[in-house]
């Protein structure tokens, strides 16, 4: 199915701090089998600019907003092949940022499999669920025993299937499940214990052990070293919430009190709800909730440690290329011109610029009077034999000092096939 490109564009561009026009012509060229890579060093003109960062974050949110915008399509869908679609709903589906808020909103109407609460309404037990969630005044055991027949022979058998019902309820509550995640976020504590018998086998993992820190502040290598443990079978991982409140009604708890509308002391049908509420907790909501969370929190740990990877990376890449010399490096182009960049001893960028090919020599003077690094070297990708002889030629005019022995030729790095995400990269070849 077709997805419409115009909302998605604007999201990323405000995201990206670009234009809607440049995230279109970049979404055409990946369309095309163009890499990130090849867009950010061949096709600036055609994006407009765009860097190589702003192209990685863009290709990685339109994977995402694609498919979120599939799966709402899929989940109207559903939802209108089953004759439920209200307006107020199609509108919070369409309203839906992220696939976490969709899904919770898709909860009450996916298909499920045979669970105690549809076993409980094909026994007629929906109407005493309703009329206790109604009348709170009521006395749940009186409305039971009305309720009993061959399948439900006691009222508890009855109050059982009322609950396992309205939990099922409460667990689908998108509001609900929004607020709980949200405190979770904010409240749970990622809890990491060694597994008996696994003291020795685990010993790199033994400052996890017994460890425990709020899930919204664990660092990204911790969290990497916790579920290393888990996969390893040394450590289980689980998320505590609200463990050291003393009061008897548990936060969530009265979260989903307020949701519900439960009233703190109203009547016997309150005391029954407060019950439920308490029960769906333990066995839906929390188990969801923390998978949702685990998850969450592996996500966000990759994603910092490739950040770190990156930087570190980004610093060897950035060092000093030929040790305390000063070095110029030049990338030509007959058609975009030559680009023109210099770092010092210590590989600090001093001066860039770019410059058609024929003032190239004017250009090099220019740079090197406007540097007081004294450039002792010189490093040329490894183009045609013409365009290698052509800058050549204006490096030895500019700066008659610089001979041959002191200019380098390399391999193109990270230029890269439109069709794989692979770069060949060539070690460093001198040109006598």
């Amino acid at each position: 199915m077709a997805v419409d490109l115009t909302p998605i564009a604007r999201i990323i561009a405000a995201e990206i701090g670009a234009k809607p026009a440049q995230v279109t012509a970049a979404v055409g060229l990946l369309d095309e089998g163009a890499t990130v890579p090849f867009i950010a060093r061949y096709r600036k003109e055609a994006t407009g600019g765009l860097d190589d960062t702003q192209l990685r974050t863009l290709d990685e949110r339109l994977s995402y907003l694609r498919e979120l915008e599939a799966r709402r399509a899929s989940v109207r869908g559903s939802i209108e092949g089953q004759g439920k679609l209200t307006p107020d709903l199609a509108q919070r589906i369409a309203d839906a940022v992220t696939k976490a808020e969709l899904e919770d909103l898709y909860l009450p109407y996916k298909p499920k499999r045979r669970t105690k609460a549809e076993i409980a309404r094909e026994r007629g037990l929906a109407p005493l669920a309703e009329t206790i969630l109604a009348d709170r005044t009521l006395i749940p055991t009186d409305l039971a025993a009305r309720f009993l027949s061959a399948e439900v022979p006691d009222v508890k058998a009855a109050l059982d299937g009322a609950r396992d019902i309205l939990v099922e309820r409460f667990a689908e509550n998108a509001d609900l499940i929004g607020r709980l995640r949200a405190h979770m976020k904010a409240h749970a504590v990622l809890r990491a214990r060694v597994i008996a018998g696994k003291e020795e086998a685990g010993a790199k993992f033994r400052d996890y052990f017994d460890h425990g820190e709020k899930w919204s502040a664990v660092p990204s290598h911790r969290a990497l070293a916790m579920l290393r443990g888990r996969n390893e079978e040394i450590l289980s991982l689980d998320l505590e919430v609200d463990a050291e409140d003393l009061n008897p009604v548990k936060p969530v708890e009265r979260i989903i009190a307020q949701v519900i509308g439960i009233a703190p002391a109203g009547g016997p049908g309150d005391a029954f709800l407060r019950d439920v509420a308490r029960w769906a907790w333990r066995v839906k909501l929390s188990l969801h909730l923390s998978i949702d969370l685990m998850t969450d929190l592996t996500d966000r740990a990759e994603e910092e440690a490739i950040r770190v990877f990156a930087r570190n990376l980004k610093d060897l890449l950035l060092a000093a290329p030929a040790g305390s010399r000063p070095t110029m490096g030049l990338d030509p182009g007959i058609r975009t011109g030559v680009k023109v960049a210099v770092v010092d001893g210590t590989g600090k960028l001093v001066a860039t610029s770019t410059v058609p090919a024929a003032r190239l020599p004017g250009a090099v003077k220019s740079t090197s009077s406007a540097t007081t690094v004294g450039v002792a070297k010189v490093v040329l990708p490894n183009r045609t034999r013409e365009v290698v002889a052509m800058v050549r030629r204006g490096l030895f005019e500019a700066a008659p000092r610089l001979t041959r022995r002191s200019t380098t030729v390399v391999g193109s790095i990270g230029k890269t096939s439109r069709k794989k995400r692979s770069a060949r990269i060539s070690e460093p070849r001198r040109i006598s």
